[in-house]
């Protein structure tokens, strides 16, 4: 769970000034936490006081409380239009913002089917849309399973052959990417950056040099590389968690004392 909030933090500074390179500072001045962190430890939250009756008004209830918590965060306007209406209502986002948050899921929970349907579920309310759906659900998966050891070339494999997703090199894409939030975009590259490398600061570096939405691309790939090595360097940690508050660090804890075992 750290994995993905700790990339979001280190990706924080170079969303709107990229720089296409491994060799950056992780954590400048600026370095803060968004609304990829902040809706993140929302999922966390969410599934720690689940209400097995309606996990999707769960989720999206969770998804509110943290926004209106957290309202600086860096919420695009159009997440802000529904979080702030009267009503529940369904929006049709095919936006990142569904996969960068659901690392809690694929740790959560222990078999594929399930995971899907709470990725689904997580989504109704703010994602209602297939490509977003898919998107999450193969990121939810990738956590899964790489917290299995399965080696890379199968997670690949079974992502790919799932959901009908492309993974390029990062070198490949990296002159020419630019900023994009769709899911189809951003995601199957955040994934990519994880199977290159070999470890956690080594997959944070290369999504990061890729462009384009940096925090977003890092938390994606952050939450599958700490589920796969399962550890993180202590010079990030000691650094991240300077940056977290308190409330989102009582709910980080509490989720990896139940779930990162």
């Amino acid at each position: 769970m750290y994995g993905a909030v700790f990339g979001d933090i280190i990706g924080s500074c170079y969303e709107w000034h990229n720089v296409k390179s491994e060799d950056f500072e992780l954590f400048p001045r600026e370095a803060r936490f968004t609304d990829d962190s902040v809706l993140t430890v929302a999922i966390a939250d969410s599934i720690l006081n689940m209400d097995n009756n309606s996990p999707r008004k769960c989720y999206a209830q969770h998804i509110r409380t943290y926004y209106n918590r957290y309202p600086h965060a860096g919420f695009g306007q159009m997440f802000i239009d529904w979080a702030e209406s009267d009503s529940l209502h369904v929006q049709r986002s095919y936006g990142n913002g569904a996969s960068m948050r659901v690392s809690a899921i694929g740790w959560a929970f222990d078999d594929v089917e399930t995971i899907k349907k709470q990725v689904s579920e997580s989504c109704y309310y703010t994602h209602h849309n297939r490509e977003a759906v898919k998107c999450a659900q193969a990121v939810a998966l990738a956590v899964y399973y790489a917290r299995k050891g399965i080696d890379k070339s199968e997670i690949k494999h079974r992502l790919a052959e799932e959901f009908n997703l492309s993974f390029v090199s990062i070198a490949d894409l990296r002159d020419e990417y630019q900023f994009d939030s769709r899911s189809i975009y951003s995601v199957p590259p955040a994934i990519e950056a994880f199977f290159e490398t070999e470890d956690y600061e080594s997959c944070i570096r290369r999504a990061i040099s890729l462009g384009g939405d940096s925090d977003t691309i890092a938390a994606i790939a952050g939450g599958i590389a700490e589920a796969y090595y399962r550890e993180i360097p202590n010079h990030i940690v000691s650094r991240g968690k300077l940056i977290l508050d308190s409330g989102l660090k009582r709910v980080l804890n509490q989720f990896e004392e139940r779930y990162n075992k």
